[in-house]
């Protein structure tokens, strides 16, 4: 679920809904309402509070081939059924579902089974595995086909998006094309009961033999992803193995499920999906308040989403279930009954992320009654069972309502689609929403208007004048590619703009049929801290800011067809013939293949700028690492004069940055004050890594003892105010933390010092609830600074209620700050994967501190 703010509604109400998302409901026996959060607040900050302890073995699915989407889920070949038959999984009595009486895990292939076995409409794919190592069921229902049917059911498709001009006048489309539709379950483990509602639905499909369902089937394909996150529905938790929340994920997609969900999202390009949540009291459905994703097409996207959302609503308060009787309130819809707090600003969220894909009705639905967290183990199991079979049988009004609304607006859907395409395709503006652009809308004003320029088209420069951000411009243009977006590559030089451009470079036309996302993705972002005083999650967001690759605009295109479509990026791998080599420390990549050395014992040094040499007898090592991690290694005459040594990190930190360290390579142990109180081996770390989950208040005598003895002779990298905390606490390093509004986040500009540990670093960094330092000691060195001026440059950051904290009070502070003993990060360098371009601030700052030492000496 989002936790939100309870605002005045809009002109158009539904009543009595104040209460709803703020509390719980005054009912006897048991009170079931909303998750409580602290209004007003964009995001739940639990996760984050507690050091993280997830496996390795996680990270690595989450880091490796093994754990990206299946492409079976492409496969064109094959008509439906696609009939296979599941290994069970072994029974786990411990699965937090049973508790509830829903479908356990190990429960579901044997059901899946069950299923195929009722006729011939329901087909069943592993579209991956989660990051625990759980397979991920993808469900298609529809008629049969016939391979040959499949391909032209593909053909279709693939015009829909690659020539919609074409599309929108083709009768066979409208007349045979199936229109897809995209239910998720259980992004979030805690939020179960998706899950079942699309079992019993499917069950249902399988077996009618009605008119209506024939008609439905023959002419839509229906994609369920039965639990999208089965490691979180055993565990009971909101997050998969891995410790992220994956409902934030869309924008870098660094876990395996929402690599298969971005997969099924552009394999199938549905024009209808739901995202089923829990719990808010009444049930919530989307469209939301504003601020509204500026890169979308949002008048086709409001007006499907809005009607559906009146479908879904009638439908749920229609199985007659009432406050006094059962708990449960009537249905809302945030765009007509909230001003603000549940945005669809960033496309982190499924949802929001699907409208790039085409997709011109989606919705998060927020089931009603809450059966997780505290719930769970105070509740007595039958008033646990109770809400969770009216939660099922809510989603299941919700999805019935739904494919009711497919059916009677099959055709303008698909029409929708299309226009979302050709729009993208043929440079088209966007139309603003307004009372006469999306009649029937009721409600709508100057606060829901917002669009974007899009740029003629962007260019990654990556020849040999831009080898600092080479790996990184790989890494991008794979990212985009993997997105669906379409990228060229120059066969030779050009000039444009003023400027040439070296053979090699990548540039993304953005007349091309996804061009919100490439935008979404590229740009720099909005400030809109004047447009709402809350938003829910991240307000700003820039991989061509934070990635640490070169992006820039373009006025046009070159003539000459210099341009050639690429499927994936150049590798970047070199190694010099001969002489020392130099590695550059810019990116994680580079990190890891540094510690990947260092590892198997080669005598690494450091140089002045902060970059690694590595002997030239390392040569054959080294090419080896080139490969691994798609780093170049160039010839040098530096020698360097700091030796560089095996890091091993003992971290108390959050999810994201545990896979952070773990993507660069970096032997992590995860640690926290019940850790060190237990009693924790420090002399199996080198230095220690704060940002949360560790407080030295908190540390009983002897595991104070310990770690003050650590921190002598080794250093300390914190991160955020519990890092600063931590080196306040020490005594390690004297400076005042200053904690900014803790509502605050986005990309900020920064000024990086000269030293090694900034060196090659990029002029912008990301801030959730930034810190700055004041009252610096003679010791203490300014590593970086928020820029002078208002530094955000996108998000959203304002002043809190007392004026202070906000962009003003930041603006030439110290942002990042060293000394002998210790490194402290004001700025979030390691967050959720966003910032990659940071990565390498942290990985300098470990060396650095592993043992503590003073200033780098010069190297020649």
């Amino acid at each position: 679920m989002r936790t939100t703010r309870t605002v005045p509604a809009r002109p158009v109400l539904i009543t009595a809904l104040a209460l709803t998302t703020a509390g719980s409901l005054l009912l006897t026996p048991q009170t079931a309402g909303a998750e409580p959060g602290p209004p007003p607040v964009h995001r739940e900050a639990a996760p984050d509070e507690h050091a993280a302890q997830t496996p390795a073995s996680a990270a690595q699915r989450a880091l490796t081939t093994a754990g990206t989407a299946s492409e079976a889920i492409s496969d064109d070949s094959r008509g439906y059924p696609r009939r296979q038959v599941l290994t069970p999984d072994p029974e786990n009595p411990a699965d937090k579902s049973i508790k509830l009486g829903l479908t356990p895990y190990h429960a579901i292939a044997p059901k899946l089974n069950s299923l195929q076995a009722l006729g011939d409409r329901v087909s069943v794919e592993v579209a991956g595995r989660s990051a625990g190592g759980h397979r991920l069921y993808l469900v298609t229902v529809t008629a049969p086909e016939t391979a040959r049917q499949a391909r032209a059911q593909a053909g279709m498709r693939e015009l829909i998006e690659s020539a919609p001009a074409l599309a929108a006048k083709s009768p066979e489309i409208r007349k045979t094309y199936k229109t897809p539709v995209f239910v998720n379950n259980n992004i979030h483990g805690n939020e179960w009961e998706g899950t079942d509602a699309s079992l019993e639905l499917i069950e249902r499909l399988a077996t009618a033999q009605d008119d209506r369902t024939r008609d439905l089937l023959a002419h839509s394909r229906l994609y369920f992803n039965i639990t999208a996150n089965p490691d979180g529905r055993i565990a009971g938790t909101r997050a998969n193995a891995n410790g992220f929340d994956m409902n934030r994920d869309f924008v870098t997609a660094s876990q395996p499920e929402v690599r298969a969900m971005r997969q099924i999202m552009t394999a199938k390009q549905p024009a209808v999906m739901l995202d089923v949540h829990g719990y808010v009291n009444g049930t919530l459905i989307e469209p939301t308040t504003p601020p509204h994703g500026e890169n979308y097409e949002y008048d086709l996207f409001l007006k499907n989403t809005y009607a559906n959302a009146l479908g879904m609503e009638a439908a749920v308060n229609g199985l007659g279930y009432t406050p006094e009787k059962d708990g449960v309130q009537p249905a809302q819809i945030p765009f007509r009954d909230q001003e603000e707090g549940w945005d669809d600003w960033p496309p982190i969220f499924t949802p929001q992320y699907a409208a790039f894909h085409g997709t011109v009705a989606a919705h998060t639905v927020e089931i009603p009654l809450r059966v997780n967290n505290a719930d769970y183990n105070a509740l007595p199991v039958a008033e646990l069972r109770r809400r969770s079979a009216i939660n099922v049988d809510v989603a299941g009004a919700a999805l019935r309502a739904t494919l009711d609304f497919v059916q009677a607006r099959r055709t303008s859907l698909v029409a929708d689609q299309i226009e979302v395409f050709r729009r993208g395709a043929a440079g088209a503006a966007q139309v603003p929403v307004s009372a006469q652009t999306v009649p029937g809308v009721p409600g709508i004003g100057p606060e829901d208007v917002y669009t974007t320029t899009f740029p003629r088209a962007y260019v990654i420069p990556a020849g040999r004048g831009d080898q600092r951000s080479a790996t990184a411009a790989a890494r991008l243009v794979d990212h985009l590619l993997a997105n669906d977006i379409r990228v060229t590559r120059a066969a030779h030089a050009f000039r444009l703009g003023g400027r040439t451009y070296a053979e090699g470079s990548y540039v993304i036309d953005m007349r091309q049929p996804k061009r919100g996302l490439a935008n979404a993705l590229l740009a720099d972002g909005r400030d809109i801290s004047d447009k709402v005083s809350v938003m829910y999650d991240i307000s700003g967001w820039s991989l061509g800011r934070l990635w640490g690759a070169s992006v820039e605009t373009l006025p046009g295109l070159p003539y000459g067809g210099v341009l050639r479509p690429v499927r994936a990026a150049a590798p970047v791998a070199y190694v010099a013939p001969r002489g020392d080599l130099r590695l550059r420390l810019d990116d994680p990549n580079e990190i890891a293949a540094l510690n990947s050395l260092l590892r198997q014992g080669v005598e690494a040094r450091r140089a002045a700028d902060g970059s690694a040499i590595v002997p030239g007898s390392a040569r054959g090592r080294a090419a080896e690492a080139a490969r691994a991690y798609d780093v170049a290694f160039h010839a040098t005459k530096l020698t360097g004069t700091t030796p560089l040594h095996r890091t091993r990190v003992a971290a108390a930190v959050t999810p994201g940055e545990l896979l952070a360290l773990r993507e660069m390579n970096f032997e992590v142990t995860p640690v926290s004050t019940g850790v060190l109180n237990a009693g924790f081996d420090w002399s199996s770390v080198d230095v220690l890594f704060v940002s949360t989950g560790l407080d030295h208040d908190d540390l009983n005598p002897g595991a104070r003892t310990a770690l003050d003895a650590f921190l002598a002779g080794h250093g300390l990298v914190g991160r955020g105010a519990g890092g600063a905390a931590l080196g306040s606490a020490t005594g390690l390093l004297a400076a005042k933390p200053v904690e900014g509004n803790g509502d605050a986040n986005g990309v900020v500009r920064v000024v990086n010092s000269r030293g090694a540990l900034m060196s090659g670093a990029p002029d912008h960094g990301f801030v959730y609830s930034p810190v700055w330092f004041t009252d610096l000691g003679p010791e203490v060195r300014v590593e970086q600074s928020y820029a002078t001026g208002n530094p955000l440059v996108s998000g959203h950051w304002r002043a809190s209620e007392d004026g202070s904290g906000g962009p003003a009070d930041a603006a030439g502070r110290a942002s990042v700050i060293s000394g002998p003993r210790a490194v402290l990060f004001g700025t979030e360098p390691l967050f959720r994967d966003h910032p990659k371009g940071e990565f390498a601030q942290v990985g300098r700052a470990l060396f650095t501190m592993a043992p503590a030492s003073g200033p780098d000496e010069e190297s020649g």
